[in-house]
């Protein structure tokens, strides 16, 4: 018997936020941007109100300069739709393991009185789906005291963790706007396929793999048509996979954990990949503090996490967070992944990365830029990737890895990286 729903507006589901409440907001695909915006209708009766989440899209209304004092943002990874909020000091970033953050939700660090979600309607059992974002969703819904859902037929019913039953929620907001979309392998330039190939090179038949945001990744996987019996356990999903999948060249076969299924905390890419997963056992979607803990990752043998940076310095220390004190994204999954692959057996920890920036400025650099964050530390770093080869640094000293990266760098950046790497470590 299906259970009857009773649908709120957004303003009176909303009018539960009280001054000082901390907000967990449901992020990438799945912003819950029409709460958002009726949330900013509320303004004049709130204040210091605090927003938590890590990747959101569209234009979340709440961070307008007008509203300053009355929303806070807290933000645990800076997505297009907040760095400049964040860079010009109307919100905060909070670097942390994306593996970690379910623990800043119970141990009361961030405890939460509200959550925004968005759903996928009922079904005829009550419950509805996280859809293609359980990542720390999951935990959020389970730590706070109110929880109001934005439901949406355009959500995928995903399997895994993210099913929550609709008597849970304080209160259900009807919408059918589109999820958002990505289109990460839409312009791969020739460098990164030629980047894909090398990283493809380096994953052998039966691997596991993690792959981070961006062109690369997806320039990886178009160059894994010709492997076999691939699996994979990352934190996000990309529309790469859905074409191996369909070849069979990813089929999770040989995964010492959750065989036969791909294993991952979030997907964003197109509606092609959303239709995709919905209802589709084959995924898994999962709790990110399970997903990117390293000793679950460790566990499946050839584990290969592909990741890329901003800069990389002689000595092997990797940021992909900032451009110098510009803070550009977040310390995410990287190193999740990166020492998860690494005590693997056989596993790969990789960082892939185009020698030289789109400026034509060398990403590989004799020191880092002042205030750039190191997301990888140099005694992390195993093999760099990029147009121009492969650089192995585990087990190297500090000379031997400047003259393996300065081999990959552009030969345009050799001489002037080879004249700092004389005057740091008196011999190249």
């Amino acid at each position: 018997m299906k259970i009857p729903i009773v649908y709120k507006s957004a303003e009176e589901a909303l009018s539960v936020v009280k001054p000082g409440d901390r907000i967990y907001v449901h992020g990438s695909a799945q912003t819950p941007t029409l709460l958002l915006k009726a949330l900013a209708g509320h303004s004049h009766r709130l204040k210091d109100v605090e927003l938590v989440f890590i990747s959101v899209y569209g234009d979340i209304q709440v961070d307008k300069p007008e509203y300053e004092g009355i929303f806070n943002i807290n933000s645990m990874f800076v997505s297009p739709s907040i760095r400049k909020d964040v860079n010009e000091g109307r919100a905060d970033y909070i670097p942390v393991f994306l593996s970690e953050i379910p623990e800043l939700f119970k141990q009361n660090i961030l405890s939460l009185d509200v959550a925004l979600v968005q759903v996928s309607p009922p079904d005829n059992h009550g419950y509805c789906s996280l859809g293609v974002s359980v990542d720390i969703a999951r935990s959020a819904v389970n730590i706070a005291k109110h929880i109001i859902a934005q439901v949406n037929p355009n959500v995928p019913r995903t399997h895994g963790d993210g099913l929550i039953h609709s008597s849970r929620f304080d209160s259900l907001v009807y919408c059918e706007d589109p999820l958002y979309e990505i289109k990460f392998g839409e312009k791969v330039t020739a460098t990164e396929l030629t980047i894909g190939e090398y990283v493809a090179g380096l994953i052998e038949d039966g691997s596991t793999m993690q792959m981070g945001i961006g062109s690369i990744p997806d320039a990886v996987l178009r160059s894994l048509v010709n492997h076999k019996n691939l699996g994979v356990h990352t934190e996000m999903c990309s529309d790469g996979i859905i074409d191996l999948f369909e070849k069979d060249v990813i089929n999770n076969k040989y995964k010492q954990i959750h065989p036969n299924k791909t294993v991952t905390g979030f997907a964003l890419g197109t509606k092609r990949l959303y239709d995709y997963v919905d209802d589709n056992p084959a995924f898994q979607f999962l709790d990110i503090d399970y997903v990117n803990d390293p000793h679950v990752i460790r566990r499946n043998n050839k584990m290969v996490a592909i990741n890329s940076a901003i800069e990389i310095d002689i000595t092997g220390q990797v940021c992909a967070d900032s451009i110098g004190t510009y803070q550009y994204s977040g310390v995410g999954g990287q190193m999740d992944f990166m020492r998860g692959a690494a005590l693997s057996e056989g596993g790969k920890p990789i960082i892939a990365l185009p020698s030289r920036t789109a400026k034509e400025v060398s990403r590989i650099v004799s020191v880092l830029k002042p205030g750039a964050g190191v997301t990888t530390t140099r005694a992390h770093a195993h093999y760099v990737v990029t147009e121009f080869g492969v650089a192995y640094l585990f087990g190297k000293n500090l000379r031997q890895r400047a003259k393996a990266l300065i081999n990959i760098a552009h030969p345009d950046d050799r001489e002037d990286l080879e004249k700092a790497c004389f005057e740091r470590f008196k011999v190249f």
